[in-house]
């Protein structure tokens, strides 16, 4: 391979970011566990008791073999009670690595969590921060408090055990105070909840016997079965055809609000978000780059993204040779830009955007852009912070 190829590293250069990587990732191990072991350290309180999760300044970082790829980084957002917070934007924007960065399902050593906050509402009062929070503390909360609907069933559900055993797992860790008959007759009406008829004959069968939509409803069924305040839906449609997508979404709703539950919803489809979600996050590069609610990013889109977004979907008869597409390519995330990461694809850029990184800039009550063009005319709240790794 050439040495003027952007992608290549010489031999010297990948024991430096390996050796890099070791010694890094060795002492944010270290940290963390010693942070676990006082509680003071990961015990906080919320900025707003109305929420269920606020997302404060997250840096979720991979320390990889070709250099640190910042896959979330300095990542705003909230999602408040008996609310659907939809999080969309293209492959690899950092949707699901924000997910996992709340449940603690990163990939570690490699992945890490270096920077910001994840306050999670206890409901008492206090609150704790995911971020530093032990894995003994998390495991309670996994299944309980915080549920995740994962994006392919079948991998999700293990092929050897039986569909019945499954659910009866999570109720018995959750809920070992319950009897034998107590899990069974709980894990029979969860399959009811979700809307299978033949409850008591899918109680005893394995994955492969059921289509892919009863599929989903077990995981929706096992996601539920102890009453989470925060569901994760991530992408739970996407493989599932068109008919059974509306039931699912449908039946998720009716749940959340049987069981007065929020739900986070990543997808890449704007149907699903427009018909589901209260408020909408849209992820660019890593970062959040408009927030608002669902009728002010439809009807009002304000970052050139989003406006992008918006005019490449379908829209119903309306015929057209060819669906717009963005230009360009999403900046390589070893290496991002100092300055707008959209700025190299943006059909509305301005000389300021060739400056530093734009500032999150309120233009409504609900609604926070981070676009210079509406600098002069909106509230600047302030820049997404990285984390200078050299310095960890």
């Amino acid at each position: 391979m050439s040495e003027n190829n952007s992608s290549y590293i010489s031999g010297k250069e990948s024991r430096r970011i390996t050796k890099f990587n070791r010694r890094v990732t060795k002492k944010l191990e270290k940290e963390r566990e010693e942070a676990g072991k006082d509680p003071s350290r990961y015990t906080t309180k919320m900025r707003n008791p109305d929420n269920v999760v606020e997302f404060d300044n997250v840096c979720t970082y991979f320390f990889t073999d070709v250099g640190t790829v910042k896959a979330v980084d300095g990542v705003n957002f909230d999602i408040p009670k008996h609310a659907t917070v939809g999080v969309v934007g293209e492959s690899g924007c950092g949707k699901s690595v924000t997910s996992l960065s709340l449940m603690q399902l990163l990939q570690r050593p490699s992945g890490q969590t270096v920077g910001g906050e994840i306050r999670f509402n206890n409901g008492d009062g206090s609150a704790l921060n995911i971020v530093n929070t032990p894995n003994s503390v998390m495991e309670k909360l996994r299944g309980s408090q915080i549920s995740m609907i994962f994006q392919e069933p079948m991998t999700a559900l293990n092929p050897v055990f039986r569909i019945g055993d499954q659910i009866d797992e999570v109720i018995r860790l959750h809920e070992p105070e319950m009897s034998e008959e107590q899990v069974r007759a709980r894990t029979l009406e969860m399959l009811e909840m979700v809307g299978i008829a033949n409850k008591e004959g899918v109680y005893r069968m394995y994955p492969h016997e059921l289509s892919g939509g009863m599929r989903q409803r077990i995981c929706i069924a096992i996601a539920l079965a102890c009453s989470p305040k925060l569901i994760i839906a991530d992408e739970p449609t996407t493989a599932l055809d068109v008919t059974i997508q509306a039931q699912i979404l449908d039946l998720l709703q009716n749940l959340k609000d049987k069981l007065s539950s929020s739900i986070m919803l990543i997808t890449h489809d704007l149907g699903v978000v427009a018909g589901m979600a209260d408020y909408v996050v849209v992820m660019y590069a890593g970062r959040v780059v408009e927030k608002g609610t669902a009728d002010e990013i439809f009807h009002h889109p304000s970052h050139p993204y989003t406006i992008g977004l918006m005019r490449s979907k379908p829209v119903v008869g309306q015929k057209v040779d060819q669906l717009y597409n963005i230009p360009g390519n999403v900046p390589n995330p070893v290496a991002m830009p100092d300055y707008c990461y959209f700025r190299d694809r943006c059909e509305m850029k301005c000389d300021r955007c060739a400056r530093a990184y734009p500032p999150e800039i309120r233009i409504s009550d609900t609604h926070v852009v981070s676009c210079y063009r509406y600098y002069e005319e909106g509230e600047v709240l302030g820049v997404p912070q990285s984390v200078d790794v050299t310095k960890l």
